[in-house]
């Protein structure tokens, strides 16, 4: 007689195990239930599907073509079953444990930092580790849960929660800009003191573009030159030259009024390539309830747009 309810979670358990087993006693044993049950159970399911799933004999329990069908199903339900349940049980439950972060140096100095007091304060049992670096990251061989990461995505063994794309400006002080004037094109920089990023690949390159047009890469000659971008940024504070730096590094100076954007008319770049600002983690369909919270949060804080950014 068919029976819907005879297609339950308990009954695909059942199914996966004499499917991978060939044999009724050994998953009785290991569920802890008779063998009679676990025979009577695979009927009810065989019933409920109109197929027959198993041949039976004295020696073995050999899956039928049907069987060797519905085990594909079988599977795909149970961990679909398994997941709800983990998220079901997860919503009760608060982060708690080890949390490890990394992140580049001056983004987390500004944008993580600043916000772990109330993250200690929403998730009290949480325990934070934080390690910021500029240098590149293995997410394969660091001890990292949640890593930070500005550039371009293309690891697709980590999934990734983006946040925004990253936009670079011009911009100097306006005792600069009193004293040297306003480039008012690309062309215009030979004649003006710029102060340049140095990474561990060289110099960065000046990109600029009208909207729609195509990136074009402008030489110039640093001023200053230097590995640290908090140097930079003190010096071009202190009216020495212009930087190029992305808007989450320099926007708070621009909204207070310490530094002024230059050439609006013109998009700025270092790289042809969207930056993204984004938080990878291993590539898991159930991603642990600590992670999920983490990224959670920081979606919430950086916002749609992202707070540091502008028109």
């Amino acid at each position: 007689m068919y029976d819907p309810s005879a297609l339950n979670f308990r009954a695909l358990l059942f199914f996966i195990g004499v499917f991978d087993e060939q044999n009724f006693s050994a998953v009785a044993r290991r569920e802890g239930v008779s063998a009679s049950m676990v025979s009577r159970v695979i009927l009810q399911l065989e019933d409920t599907l109109g197929q027959q799933l198993f041949y039976r004999n004295t020696r073995a329990v050999i899956p039928t073509e049907a069987g060797r069908l519905f085990i594909d199903y079988a599977r795909t339900m149970t961990e679909q079953l398994s997941e709800a349940r983990t998220e079901m049980l997860d919503r009760s439950l608060e982060p708690a444990g080890l949390i490890r972060i990394n992140a580049p140096v001056f983004f987390g100095q500004r944008h993580i930092a600043p916000w772990l007091a109330e993250l200690s304060v929403r998730y009290p049992r949480l325990l934070i580790e934080l390690t910021q670096t500029d240098d590149y990251i293995d997410p394969h061989r660091e001890a990292s849960d949640i890593i930070f990461r500005i550039g371009t995505l293309t690891d697709s063994s980590f999934h990734a929660r983006i946040f925004g794309t990253q936009r670079y400006h011009l911009v100097a002080s306006p005792s600069y800009i009193k004293k040297q004037g306003r480039p008012e094109l690309p062309t215009d920089l030979n004649h003006h003191k710029c102060l340049v990023y140095k990474g561990s690949s060289g110099p960065n390159r000046w990109l600029f573009r009208e909207p729609g047009r195509s990136w074009t890469h402008y030489p110039v000659t640093g001023l200053l030159t230097s590995n640290n971008a908090e140097s930079l940024l003190t010096c071009a504070l202190g009216g020495m030259g212009m930087v190029l730096f992305p808007d989450w590094l320099i926007g708070d100076s621009i909204k207070k009024g310490e530094l002024i954007r230059l050439m609006g008319g013109f998009e700025a770049a270092i790289n042809t390539e969207p930056q993204q600002i984004a938080a990878i983690y291993p590539n898991a369909r159930h991603p642990p309830l600590n992670v999920r919270a983490i990224i959670d949060y920081f979606v919430e804080v950086y916002g749609t747009p992202l707070y540091w950014q502008f028109d």
